[in-house]
């Protein structure tokens, strides 16, 4: 059976899975997925790669460029971001919001929010030139997102709202996990007991514990751990991502590995910031 085992013992997040999961392909199936991603139509965002090594082992290092710029580059606070190497779809409740009009090609206008599931789902059904099942896979992460956090502030789901910039990020890690998978095609997919990190976040509401309250709703049912290391590990989407995808939490199964993957962060820790993904037959 053709099986994928992530190795989650620094966390997950979902540039790091983008990175680990682009590993297992060939250089020329890598090349030719970039170009379709790229080709995809997500306003504003282009993937780029490069190598990375940490810890004297060498991935990939995946960047999602907005608009020309890396998203939380700059360094600015955007929603809650957060000082990490992983990505950030965290949202938030109550918000300004910023209106996107879009004409199609029957002359009709149409009115989306920049922050609202109603943005999202419009970006994926009427811009992304990918299969039914993708988009499918996309919707239902941002799904377990938006219920994390409609729980975690206490507010309905339609009334949640992401950043205009860090949606144009999320939406390209969500998307381009969901095509890996659907890609690559295994049969199991399973991983390890998740590791969140430990201390504090700092976000727009204030600082917050770690795993972040989102996060944490949304490992609900997962076996998860902490360490001494003093970072947000796992993000609400790479948390979401592992929810849907993965059938099994636990050990490595037995299984002939055939390929792996690394996927980079950007922090250094005294352990290797990365994603690692197996990819093989088990029994």
């Amino acid at each position: 059976m053709k099986t994928i085992y992530i190795d989650c013992g620094m966390g997950a997040a979902g540039d790091m899975l983008t990175g680990a999961l682009l590993e297992l392909l060939d250089e020329d199936e890598r090349l030719e997925f970039i170009n379709a991603f790229n080709a995809l139509g997500i306003p504003g965002v282009v993937m780029e790669i490069s190598a990375s090594e940490k810890c004297g082992i060498r991935g990939t290092h995946v960047s999602m460029m907005i608009n020309g710029d890396e998203e939380g580059a700059d360094g600015h606070i955007h929603a809650h971001t957060h000082e990490h190497g992983h990505d950030h779809a965290h949202t938030h409740g109550q918000e300004h919001v910023h209106e996107h009009t879009h004409t199609h090609t029957d002359g009709t206008v149409h009115s989306h929010s920049h922050n609202g599931m109603d943005y999202i789902e419009h970006i994926v059904k009427d811009h992304l030139d990918a299969s039914d099942k993708v988009k499918s896979d996309i919707m239902s992460v941002y799904g377990l997102i938006a219920e994390a956090e409609s729980r975690a502030h206490g507010v309905p789901v339609s009334e949640i709202h992401f950043h205009e910039v860090g949606t144009a990020d999320a939406i390209a890690d969500v998307t381009a996990v969901c095509m890996l998978m659907e890609r690559i095609g295994a049969e199991k997919i399973m991983a390890s007991p998740v590791n969140t990190g430990s201390g504090t976040v700092r976000c727009a509401h204030g600082i917050l514990p770690v795993p972040a309250p989102a996060t944490a709703y949304i490992l609900t049912g997962i076996p998860i751990y902490s360490n001494q290391i003093k970072s947000e590990l796992t993000t609400p989407t790479g948390a979401a991502l592992l929810k849907h995808f993965v059938s099994g939490f636990g050990s490595m199964p037995v299984m002939c590995a055939e390929r792996i993957g690394y996927g980079m962060g950007t922090k250094d820790f005294e352990t290797a910031n990365c994603v690692r993904v197996f990819l093989g037959e088990s029994s």
